[in-house]
């Protein structure tokens, strides 16, 4: 799979556990911080949208965790895109710096709730059109 948004994080020690591994909803996190930033290069604020009475919402998560995330490790976080019917599909992958291995696989399904109700919504298609894979 092609990525379209690749951005650099580092583990911060608040983010591990008691085994001093990333907890595994932080992840979650890594995801949605990508996805937002993703937004912004689109051309797209998360709020604003909001305002206008479009939201982007998860449908559904997959996860895969691979290999454990450790305090100061830094990470890229990679995005690909595709679209099922009304659905946009992130998939995301986080690769440490240090040695190139995978880490965490996600698969994230959005869709839209415009005006209270689950539609397309032209401004997410219209800024995501050259992003999508087919």
């Amino acid at each position: 799979m092609k990525y379209c948004f690749e951005t650099r994080m580092a583990v911060r020690d608040y983010e591990c556990d008691i085994e001093g591994i990333v907890n595994n909803a932080i992840y979650l996190h890594y995801c949605e911080h990508t996805r937002h930033l993703f937004l912004k290069t689109c051309g797209l604020s998360f709020a604003e949208m909001h305002q206008k009475g479009v939201d982007a919402v998860v449908a559904r998560m997959s996860l895969q965790y691979k290999v454990p995330l450790r305090p100061d490790d830094e990470f890229d976080s990679r995005l690909a895109l595709t679209k099922e019917g009304i659905k946009y599909v992130f998939h995301h992958d986080l690769f440490r710096v240090a040695d190139g291995q995978l880490c965490f696989r996600g698969k994230v399904e959005l869709v839209c709730i415009v005006g209270g109700r689950l539609a397309q919504s032209e401004d997410y298609d219209r800024a995501f059109a050259k992003y999508i894979q087919p």
